[in-house]
């Protein structure tokens, strides 16, 4: 199978079709198995996919470790992409740091972690209210200066807060949720990315796994899986959101594939800009995500699929409501 490749934006790197994350292999979806997840990780580079994306609150730390066990004696298969930002206080609140001081020593510490000299994409992994998006960026484009990072990148940011980063220094990648279930940078960050010629990373573009309609009850989640947290995996609307999903696998099966491959086929029909990154911890689903690649939608299959699951369609937020006010800065 030969991949295909997409430049993040006109004059950005290119890379794989769709990338690979990585964050379920250490946390938020049950147990993690690290054998399976190396062999995905290796099975990944061998058929192609060489966009990695990680980040230092995973587990937090251990799955930058992780990939950097995976990716030594390959690193020049790998176009590495890591966040920093977001971390955690003595009770176990989120906190968000987007000081100069802190971007230099985050770095470092992912570098470290990585076992890598440079970090081809870094990403502020949420925008830090208490400091200017201009200061966070001025930081970061130090470490390119530098040679520790090769571009710089955004994650769940507002188009107004892209237009001011950029303006400092160019902005690579923005990186947000993105799915036929979540369509909200539709209204604002996805026109802005095209304008500048950025390119967009959907992440959860399968809808936390709900969109591959193999997900029929939360019975078989973990007591710490975070889908429990989420509004849409909630009861009520659990059986409304899988309505939804159930049109969209009979769709894939008129066409031939499975739901998630169609589901990711739409994304990735949105934009030539676009590169989503769904995540596993499996091969067997590593596998069927990137047959997706390969795919193309018809308008008709496009509309046939915006039918089936509209804009604003969902059963609930994509996040409780402390998460949300974290987002769209």
């Amino acid at each position: 199978m030969s991949l295909p490749r997409r430049t993040l934006g006109p004059h950005g790197p290119t890379v794989s079709a769709i990338g690979l994350g990585c964050m379920g292999m250490s946390q938020s979806y049950g147990a993690g198995d690290e054998a399976e997840s190396l062999a995905t990780l290796h099975r990944a580079l061998d058929l192609g996919v060489n966009f990695l994306d990680t980040a230092d609150a995973y587990g937090p730390h251990t799955n930058e470790q992780l990939v950097g066990r995976a990716i030594r004696g390959r690193r020049d298969e790998v176009f590495l992409a890591t966040k920093f930002g977001l971390g955690s206080d003595a009770k176990g609140e989120r906190t968000v740091n987007g000081s100069s001081e802190y971007v230099a020593r985050a770095c470092a510490a992912s570098l470290e972690r990585l076992g890598v000299d440079t970090i081809d994409l870094y990403y502020l992994h949420r925008v830090d209210p208490r400091t200017p998006i201009e200061e966070t960026v001025r930081a970061m484009a130090r470490l390119v200066d530098a040679g520790k990072v090769r571009y710089l990148g955004l994650s769940e940011v507002s188009a107004a807060t892209l237009r001011r980063a950029h303006a400092v220094h160019p902005i690579t990648a923005v990186q947000s949720e993105y799915s036929l279930w979540t369509r909200d940078p539709e209204d604002g960050v996805l026109p802005a990315c095209r304008e500048l010629g950025i390119g967009f990373v959907p992440f959860s573009p399968l809808g936390r796994g709900f969109l591959s309609g193999k997900i029929r009850s939360t019975d078989g989640f973990g007591a710490d899986d975070f889908r429990r947290t989420l509004p849409r995996f909630e009861p009520a609307n659990f059986e409304k959101n899988l309505a939804l999903v159930d049109r969209v696998a009979a769709l894939a099966r008129e066409k031939g594939c499975t739901a998630a491959q169609l589901a990711l086929a739409w994304v990735l029909g949105q934009g030539e800009h676009i590169v989503p990154i769904p995540g596993t911890k499996r091969r067997t689903n590593l596998e069927e995500n990137v047959g997706a690649a390969s795919m193309r939608l018809s308008d008709s299959d496009r509309r046939a699929l915006e039918g089936a699951l509209p804009k604003g369609a969902a059963a609930g937020p994509r996040y409780g409501e402390a998460a949300m006010a974290a987002v769209n800065r």
